[in-house]
């Protein structure tokens, strides 16, 4: 049995890691602030001993005995990350070095979240890892696209100068239950405005593109990551390399919801990517992940959680 912290834990997608953790037979230490993640989602665990929540900010150094770490905390979503960038960005990078600090001193393994984010509105399509991105560090999402740049930076940093055994994801769209529905986000945002009958809220001419992953699949990617080979690093991107426009998401939504809701066209906020999809042969080559879960199965499963919570 390993001991593992996640920091973020108390997210949409640290919580749904703590579930794969405990079900594999580890103790999990839960480690969040609970600025942008939610008690609810990690409620039906409070009861289970092998789990133990930790209120903290990962800004400030943390003093714990544990075999792996997790790295998750940051606000990920532009209405959440946006709200506070000064602290956005001292979460990605203050937070990592004390997290890689932890990591040092336990000579233990340590796997960073980042994200699809630091491609900026890429130039080369779809994106290899290998991309360099196209980044404007002076926009609105610079705090979180450049806050985790650097974590990355001080992942390999620590990994060279100091040997610590780093994993480094590379996450793009994901989507599920447990999502906020005040996050922004296109999938939370398209699927609570047609359950509530809304106009959907359409940026741009819609036609710009996401590859959404199912929030199962994703934390599988990230399981497999973190048990790969010593001396695999990444980074690696984990999502689905399925496209769709802006459009073709909200018109399946509105049929599965069988909606009323009509589309209204806003303007595109400052550097919103135009075009996300992964490439994702080094995920398949290296932890033999792909993703299995098709667009439409997923939003029939997220549709039902939002009907149960608003």
């Amino acid at each position: 049995m390993k001991r593992v912290l996640v920091s973020g834990g108390g997210g949409f997608l640290g919580s749904h890691l703590c579930d794969r953790l405990l079900s594999e037979g580890n103790e999990v230490l839960c480690v969040d602030n609970f600025f942008t993640g939610n008690r609810r989602n990690i409620h039906h665990l409070l009861d289970n001993k092998n789990f133990e929540l930790l209120r903290h900010d990962v800004t400030h150094p943390l003093y714990v005995e544990v075999d792996e770490i997790y790295n998750l905390a940051c606000p990920a979503s532009p209405v959440h990350y946006q709200f506070d960038p000064v602290q956005t960005t001292k979460t990605s990078v203050i937070g990592a070095m004390n997290m890689l600090g932890l990591a040092k001193r336990l000579k233990i393994k340590i796997l960073q979240a980042s994200t699809s984010e630091i491609y900026g509105d890429p130039e080369v399509h779809p994106q290899p890892e290998s991309y360099k991105g196209s980044v404007n560090t002076l926009g609105p999402r610079a705090c979180y696209d450049e806050g985790k740049r650097c974590a990355e930076t001080l992942f390999f940093d620590y990994y060279r100068q100091h040997k610590v055994a780093i994993k480094v994801m590379r996450i793009f769209n994901t989507y599920g239950p447990r999502m906020h529905p005040n996050d922004g986000r296109v999938v939370s945002n398209f699927i609570v405005q047609a359950l509530q009958g809304k106009d959907i809220t359409m940026y741009g001419d819609g036609m710009q593109t996401r590859s959404f992953c199912y929030v199962d699949d994703n934390i599988e990617g990230m399981y497999r990551l973190m048990n790969s080979r010593d001396g695999f690093t990444g980074p690696v991107n984990i999502g689905n390399p399925g496209e769709f426009t802006m459009l073709e998401l909200a018109q399946q939504i509105i049929e599965l919801i069988n909606s009323k809701s009509k589309m209204i066209f806003m303007p595109l906020p400052q550097d919103d990517p135009m075009q996300r999809r992964p490439v994702i042969d080094l995920a398949k080559k290296e932890l033999d992940w792909e993703p299995k879960i098709q667009l439409r199965e997923g939003l029939e499963k997220t549709i039902k959680y939002f009907e149960s919570v608003i």
